[in-house]
């Protein structure tokens, strides 16, 4: 089995970020610890991240695919590298 990387991070938190955090975790709270709540946060953080990035390409498609097909030109691997280089 592959072994995962591990980082411990410390966190110093005070006044209502505390207490928001402290209302989250524990018998009253979502989470069970404060690692856990962390944890969660940045996955959800990573897929709003990727949602994003994954509607822009879609509307750069659209926008390409909506485009007259007299506007399309033949490019070589070698034009795109160079254009994108810029």
């Amino acid at each position: 089995m592959p072994r995962r990387n591990t980082t411990t991070m410390t966190v110093r938190l005070s006044g209502p970020l505390s207490e928001f955090v402290a209302a989250n975790v524990g018998e009253q709270g979502d989470y069970e610890n404060v690692s856990e709540y962390v944890r969660d946060l940045i996955r959800r953080d990573k897929e709003t991240r990727e949602a994003t990035a994954f509607e822009r390409l879609k509307a750069e498609l659209t926008h390409a695919w909506a485009a007259p097909e007299p506007s399309y030109k033949p490019l070589t691997a070698a034009d795109i590298i160079a254009r994108n280089r810029v």
